[in-house]
């Protein structure tokens, strides 16, 4: 357990980043899930900015490695240019 002040702090903040990080990975995951599910490509092209936002703001926040988002964005692109 910790016994200075700064580290009691510490873990207060990290208990609550954690909470918001697993939020915003969870929304991120149900976002492009629909968008691989998606057949209209209409559809798809209005909603894929949605999604490559969502995915920069938590690789800009390093909860997601940039590799993986740039990974992410790329084959959702293709999808959408399939259905297209």
């Amino acid at each position: 357990m910790a016994h200075h002040a700064s580290a009691k702090k510490r873990i207060r903040q990290d208990a609550k980043k954690r909470i918001q990080n697993r939020y915003y990975k969870k929304s991120a995951r149900t976002a492009i899930n629909k968008l691989r599910e998606m057949e209209d490509g209409k559809e798809a092209a209005e909603f894929y900015p949605k999604v490559v936002s969502m995915i920069d703001k938590l690789a800009k926040k390093n909860v997601w490695h940039k590799n993986k988002a740039s990974n992410l964005k790329s084959s959702l692109s293709a999808h959408v240019k399939r259905l297209g």
